[in-house]
């Protein structure tokens, strides 16, 4: 058997290419940004303004590594002035659902969290 086939889509082997993506998804503003845009195209300073806390470079950076990886489309929009509107493309639409399900976890886990941590304390 060639490493190539005992590593492609075996997350936890260190040369499987899965985990770049996963590694982009995982990231806290990918994840919401990614969440952000379930609801169609969103021009950039909606999105700043939606993703409390973020600062316009990193989200710059963000939505370059997503669009990257093909999970967002960039569209330049030729107004005056120029404005440009994110979306998910087909494989962001299917990120969807796990991404979506970690936020909603973390929602309904914080305040336990939250409770443990001020217990220690």
């Amino acid at each position: 058997m060639h490493v190539h086939e005992q590593t492609v889509g075996n997350v936890y082997s260190a040369d499987c290419p899965c985990r770049e993506l996963l590694d982009v998804i995982a990231n806290k503003w990918a994840a919401l940004a990614i969440g952000a845009l379930s609801d169609g195209p969103v021009r950039f300073g909606a999105l700043q303004r939606r993703l409390q806390g973020v600062s316009p470079k990193v989200l710059t950076a963000t939505l370059r590594r997503l669009e990257e990886f093909g999970l967002v489309d960039r569209t330049v929009i030729p107004a005056v002035p120029l404005h440009v509107e994110y979306s998910l493309t087909e494989a962001g639409q299917s990120a969807l659902a796990p991404v979506l399900a970690l936020r909603e976890w973390a929602e309904g886990r914080y305040t336990f969290a939250r409770e443990r941590v001020d217990m220690r304390a």
